[in-house]
């Protein structure tokens, strides 16, 4: 199965920013670019079941929310859209908005876009870098200026939009009131660590997302299911026949891939559809220089019982 370096699709928005460092050297002095797409090369002949991007603001997106899968399907679209933040950095008054402060009516709901009060009912709360925060279909939500992230979602363009700060974009007043859940957001994301190696972000019935981090110099085996994305956050690694340094993903086709860790170590983000985490994903290989008794308990991963909020809450 293929192991390929992802190509990057920069995506030019209004809220965008022109210094991508250190996660692309893109050059964005012209127009802002908002979103880094990252896609298989070439022209595979089915598309991921998910989409993984960088988003960076030096503006406010719009209040918004994405419809679900029975929504999607009955407006003929393959289907809806769930997501994930991973904040890779934060201004240090940057906020985000999910879910609403207090259960209101579709009727409030619908008046509040019209008036624009909904900007207030949005439950804002400060971010930091590694915060993760996972946003079902039909949460409202928001992503305020100053913020670089991850984001990992169900494969889906659709969005409505409910409020968007004077720009005068259209608004999607009847569908965002059909798909929206006028109430907050349930309990946060608390992650759960496997391993010394492993960490569970998110185990969604859509995706499961870990953070893994890999020791200088050390010799993985990945177990891949088909398709699972890996975006380097800090060091680098020989991935299959693939070098990755921080701001590169690699897709992974399935099977038995080889990771052979730099004199940085590495850090990433992995991500891959499944409604549970996948015991065997991560092996060690071989005895590595400084091991501790828990990294090398990390060769073998023992079943997964506890589930995440974010698993419960779907």
């Amino acid at each position: 199965m293929p192991t390929e370096l992802a190509a990057v699709q920069a995506v030019h928005k209004p809220w965008g920013v022109r210094d991508l460092q250190p996660w692309s050297s893109l050059d964005a002095s012209g127009d802002a670019i908002g979103e880094l797409w990252f896609e298989r090369p070439g022209k595979p002949a089915l598309n991921p079941v998910l989409l993984l991007k960088l988003l960076f603001t030096s503006e406010p997106l719009s209040i918004q929310v994405h419809p679900d899968d029975t929504f999607a399907r009955a407006m003929g679209m393959p289907n809806g859209k769930s997501e994930a933040w991973y904040i890779l950095s934060a201004e240090p008054d940057a906020r985000i908005g999910v879910g609403l402060k207090h259960r209101i009516t579709p009727q409030q709901l619908r008046g509040s876009i019209q008036n624009g009060s909904i900007e207030e009912l949005l439950h804002w709360r400060p971010v930091a870098k590694g915060d993760v925060i996972y946003i079902p279909a039909g949460t409202i939500h928001a992503i305020g200026a100053g913020i670089v992230l991850a984001e990992i979602q169900q494969r889906s363009d659709t969005t409505f939009r409910l409020f968007d700060f004077g720009r005068q974009r259209e608004l999607h007043e009847d569908n965002g009131v059909a798909v929206a859940h006028p109430w907050p957001l349930q309990a946060p994301c608390h992650p759960i660590r496997l391993t010394a190696a492993r960490t569970v972000l998110i185990a969604s019935r859509h995706f499961v997302l870990e953070r893994i981090e890999l020791t200088e110099g050390s010799s993985w085996a990945l177990l891949a299911e088909p398709e699972t994305w890996i975006l380097v956050l800090g060091g680098h690694a020989a991935i299959g026949l693939s070098a990755a340094s921080i701001g590169q993903a690699i897709f992974v086709d399935g099977g038995r891939t080889s990771i052979e860790v730099g004199a940085a170590g590495l850090s990433a983000l992995v991500a891959y559809p499944a409604s549970r985490p996948i015991d065997s994903l991560l092996q060690m290989l071989g005895e590595q220089p400084g091991s501790s008794p828990d990294s090398t308990a990390s060769r073998t991963q023992s079943p997964v019982k506890a589930r995440s909020p974010a698993e419960a809450q779907t």
